[in-house]
């Protein structure tokens, strides 16, 4: 296979969804659709974007497999105690309520944990949860808010018992959890960012992209946060130079907007 033949599909997927493949990091990217184009049976990725064109089905599996859809409840549990217990009555010592965002959402275990926790802080009329993600049919899943024992294993024993409901092996998420979430599709490259944000959550999802991206992306989290609003990342992506983005680090993984 020619290197020419994956460039040519990453600018027809571009022109076709406008996700543009090469902010992500190559080698990662193209292992990752070679194998998924192979196993449909496709020899190269002229053929496979071909087919495409004529099967929304085809190109949303796609799509589904460019992005990275591995989450958990409480995620690296003790970030969300440090959330808990720390960071949140810190925003509340300036602001009486809190407008947070969950960038990447996937299938929705995060803004869930998010709720969770906002709800020992405050009413459910005082926050406001927003769920983005690139993939469409991944949203879709996270509003239907269905899990397995997989995805709940870190979620505390009181948590779990007001609100999920079980039935066999499945848990479902209680509905007023719900009703604080937006969920939304959105990509982080292209699409502009709201602003006055008290807590951005963008965790597991920047080890993805390159080094020029992963900085255009730090600038606009930090232009989208109030002064000392929070950026909360993922337990492998430390920002080593938080100061030129206008942030300083608070905690481990968590960075102030100055």
């Amino acid at each position: 296979m020619s290197h020419n033949d994956y460039e040519r599909f990453i600018l027809t997927i571009k022109q076709m969804t406008g996700i543009d493949l090469s902010s992500y990091k190559e080698a990662q990217m193209k292992r990752r659709l070679t194998s998924f184009r192979e196993k449909k049976g496709y020899a190269d990725f002229e053929s496979y974007v071909k087919a495409m064109k004529g099967n929304q089905a085809l190109l949303e599996e796609c799509l589904e497999r460019m992005t990275i859809n591995v989450s958990e409840f409480y995620r690296n549990r003790s970030r969300w105690d440090v959330l808990d217990q720390t960071i949140i009555p810190l925003l509340l010592k300036t602001s009486q309520s809190l407008k947070t965002w969950s960038a990447a959402c996937s299938s929705g275990e995060e803004p869930y944990t998010l709720t969770m926790i906002l709800q020992k802080h405050l009413k459910a009329s005082q926050f406001s949860v927003l769920a983005t993600d690139l993939d469409r049919v991944i949203l879709e899943r996270a509003k239907l808010g269905f899990y397995g024992e997989r995805s709940i294993k870190e979620v505390p024993e009181d948590m779990l018992h007001t609100y999920f409901t079980k039935k066999e092996s499945i848990y479902e998420v209680d509905p007023t959890l719900k009703k604080n979430i937006t969920f939304k599709q959105q990509n982080l490259l292209t699409d502009s960012f709201e602003t006055g944000y008290d807590l951005i959550i963008c965790r597991n999802v920047m080890i993805y992209f390159t080094e020029e991206t992963k900085h255009a992306l730090y600038q606009k989290f930090s232009k989208a946060l109030r002064p000392g609003g929070m950026l909360f990342v993922g337990s492998t992506e430390q920002i080593f130079n938080p100061d030129t983005y206008g942030f300083k680090s608070k905690e481990t993984f968590f960075y102030e907007k100055v």
